[in-house]
């Protein structure tokens, strides 16, 4: 598995945040990676409970989720429900045109799927009919972010790779938005995490145990 730490490359005033937040990181990976199949399927049906229970979940009509690798908790078993109740299901894409930013796809049990340069299953974006699917960040009602680690503050980890920092970095300004909720297990969760200045915010955060409102 290769490790997405390329965004907390910074110069040399941040170095010192950035060696803490990847050793950090290695520690909180190590943690779900530790997680049995039952523990790790248990706290997925624990999430999903609380997260059918949020009203941005319930009012969202276009949701993006992600598939879990890694150890990350797994939000899928939510979308038989989202589908039920009318809303369309997007996956992140590995954009091509841009560096460590994302596109989202509409995804249904018969779309294409092909393994990114980190091994991840994505929707195949190389026809010009599933490019069609594509929707962009602003037009989402909501997105399910994969944590590394959280505190109660409401300060989050990413994997590093400032994809989702990237994608969503105009949510710091005017114009349509999206929700954005992370989601991660609760063994993820430390005292206080090191903030750093690309870290997007997030609308609240989930674990299989809580729903934290920053």
């Amino acid at each position: 598995m290769e490790d997405f730490t390329a965004f907390d490359a910074q110069p040399a005033a941040t170095t010192a945040l950035a060696t803490e937040r990847q050793a950090l990181r290695r520690e909180l990976r190590r943690r779900r990676r530790a997680l049995t199949a039952q523990e790790r399927q248990q706290a997925a049906e624990a999430l999903c409970r609380r997260l059918r229970a949020l009203p941005e979940v319930q009012r969202a009509r276009r949701l993006a989720l992600y598939l879990p690798n890694d150890g990350e908790i797994d939000p899928t078993p939510l979308i038989s429900w989202l589908r039920r109740r009318g809303c369309r299901v997007y996956l992140p894409v590995l954009c091509p045109l841009a560096v460590n930013r994302l596109w989202f796809v509409h995804y249904h049990p018969g779309t294409p799927m092909v393994k990114n340069r980190f091994g991840i299953p994505e929707p195949d974006t190389r026809h010009g009919a599933h490019r069609a699917r594509r929707l962009a960040a602003w037009a989402l009602d909501l997105v399910l972010l994969p944590l590394v680690g959280f505190d109660a503050q409401g300060q989050r980890m990413g994997m590093g790779g400032g994809f989702y920092d990237r994608s969503f970095a105009f949510t710091r300004g005017p114009g349509p938005r999206p929700r954005l909720i992370g989601v991660a297990h609760d063994c993820q969760r430390v005292a206080a995490l090191p903030s750093a200045s690309w870290d997007v915010p997030l609308d609240a955060i989930v674990s299989d145990r809580d729903v934290i409102r920053p």
